[in-house]
């Protein structure tokens, strides 16, 4: 028996009925042009609706959403986006989004088996296993979050090296790469302080970021 989802539709002709009335040019000027100045790549956790954390409308944000935020060179779906992002929308910022708490993140960790995602987990047990000795001496609530910061960290490497952010830098667009971590518990953002402007700011800023975990 098909379970109904009429609750939902009904949800959706209130909700465009609130916003037709309190903001009448709502609707056609998302028909009219898409023209976000942020790509947000983040994790596809329920919790995390990327255009109300940072209080932006739909039009404005553009999105794409993985388990565990992750990018690699082989995943032409994320690829895609951030090529569409970068030279169509012409976007002027990327930020790599990860949040604490991650469950992708944490079953790395823990060597929990999840199922099928287990195989994309994996660039996420990499993370673990290149920085062990910046978190084996952890204690475990503290090596979770680390984890989960390390991992937008290598994230935002991965996007700045890849050939469309080399394109578009070596042609002088005015594109930057960012790395935030978001907090479950209260709602806030926290900027990783990974911000890349250029290629020649890769290297450096990913080897400084990595400086705040020491080793044990």
């Amino acid at each position: 028996m098909t379970t109904s989802l009429q609750h939902l539709l009904d949800n959706n002709c209130c909700w465009a009925a609130r916003m037709e009335q309190q903001r009448p040019d709502f609707f056609s000027r998302l028909v009219d042009q898409q023209t976000p100045k942020y790509l947000w790549i983040g994790c596809s956790d329920s919790r995390v609706p990327a255009n109300e954390i940072i209080a932006l409308d739909p039009g404005e944000v553009f999105v794409h959403r993985n388990i565990a935020n992750v990018v690699v060179h082989s995943d032409l779906n994320a690829l895609s986006v951030i090529q569409y992002a970068v030279d169509h929308l012409k976007v002027e910022h990327i930020m790599v989004v990860g949040h604490y708490g991650c469950g992708g993140v944490l079953a790395a960790l823990r060597g929990t088996r999840v199922g099928l995602a287990d195989n994309w987990l994996r660039h996420v047990y990499d993370v673990k296993l290149r920085h062990r000795q910046r978190l084996d001496h952890l204690p475990v609530a503290e090596q979770e979050d680390a984890l989960c910061e390390m991992n937008v960290i290598e994230q935002v490497g991965n996007v700045a090296m890849s050939n469309v952010m080399q394109d578009a830098w070596s042609r002088g667009q005015k594109v930057e790469v960012h790395g935030w971590c978001y907090g479950l518990k209260d709602g806030l953002v926290k900027d990783m302080e990974v911000s890349m402007r250029g290629a020649d700011e890769v290297v450096d800023v990913f080897r400084h970021a990595l400086k705040r975990y020491p080793r044990g």
